[in-house]
């Protein structure tokens, strides 16, 4: 059976041999036996006990709390409760680099297309970067409420078509015009637009809004603040304010 010195064990670990020296003198990892110099032995059990000292004291545990939970008569459970946290805790930190991975290449692409590079034009595509996860939950949201309306439209049409009766498409006009006036109040609500010449962001009025002629990234509009006329990039806009 396997037998490690202080100095062994503490380099299998990654840590020192004053590290190992004053957990033995804490009495939380105790050489299993001593050799004829006197020198600390360790087994392959006192290995395992010291990898998962180490691991505790990775997750800021005081030196009392691991005592403790070693006394425990089931110290695994507690263990493997307090791995699955990290667990959760380090993919939750993968999670959010691989978001600003993603903003940065986001950013870092939107330059490329810039003519000229200015603090102004990176701060707008940081703007648009930032609101464009909620934009597309929105569009897809119209979408998706969109798509009965749609339906009952082209029904009502053909039974019009092919039956002669009219009145599902009037039926079909009580809730379109409803549900179109929401939808635009509701969308022009949460979005904004950045000025290409002043950088400044503003929101138009819903009726210029509405009826400005646009792209899915942009409507021709009249900026507030210089009195740019022309296409303005959209960005969300915060939570209806």
């Amino acid at each position: 059976m396997s037998k490690y010195t202080t100095g062994e064990l503490a380099k299998l670990c990654g840590t020192t041999v004053r590290t190992v020296q004053y957990y033995d003198t804490r009495g939380i990892l105790l050489p299993s036996e001593l050799s004829e110099g006197g020198r600390r032995l360790y087994s392959q059990d006192d290995l395992k006990r010291m990898k998962i000292i180490c691991f505790l004291r990775e997750l800021d545990l005081p030196l009392d709390a691991i005592s403790q939970i070693l006394k425990e008569d089931h110290p695994e459970k507690v263990i493997s409760l307090l791995i699955e946290q990290q667990e959760t805790a380090l993919l939750d930190e993968i999670s959010g680099k691989q978001e600003k991975l993603a903003r940065l290449r986001d950013l870092k692409n939107g330059l490329k297309k810039q003519a000229s590079i200015s603090l102004e034009s990176i701060g707008d595509i940081a703007l648009i970067m930032e609101g464009r996860k909620k934009l597309k939950r929105m569009h897809w949201m119209m979408i998706l409420t969109g798509i009965p309306v749609m339906a009952l439209q082209w029904f009502s049409i053909i039974f019009w078509i092919v039956k002669g009766i009219w009145w599902p498409f009037v039926l079909w006009l009580l809730v379109s015009i409803p549900w179109g006036i929401l939808v635009s109040r509701h969308y022009f609500r949460h979005v904004k637009y950045i000025c290409p010449e002043c950088h400044k962001v503003f929101k138009p009025t819903l009726r210029e809004a509405f009826w400005a002629n646009h792209t899915p990234t942009a409507r021709k509009l009249t900026c507030t603040f210089c009195g740019y006329k022309g296409f303005c990039v959209e960005v969300w806009g915060g939570d209806g304010e």
